[in-house]
């Protein structure tokens, strides 16, 4: 049986990568909605944080990183 060529599994390993980060964006944005949905729910992103058992810092920055206005800047 002869093995593939280095070459194709490389490609073939390239892909398999792209398609993992879009399912990971794709993933991080769905979470976003619900933190989302959580904290008009519960009032806060510090009440969703405690609900969740996580950091205030951490559910602020996947919120402001994948939520739906993105990222946002000041001029």
């Amino acid at each position: 049986m002869d093995a593939k060529p280095w070459q194709d599994r490389v490609r073939e390993e390239d892909a398999l990568v792209e398609q993992l980060q879009l399912l990971t964006s794709e993933s991080a944005k769905r979470r976003a909605a619900a933190l989302l949905d959580g904290v008009a729910e519960l009032g806060t992103v510090a009440d969703v944080a405690r609900d969740l058992g996580k950091s205030w810092t951490a559910i602020d920055k996947a919120i402001k990183k994948n939520g739906p206005s993105g990222p946002t800047t000041t001029a």
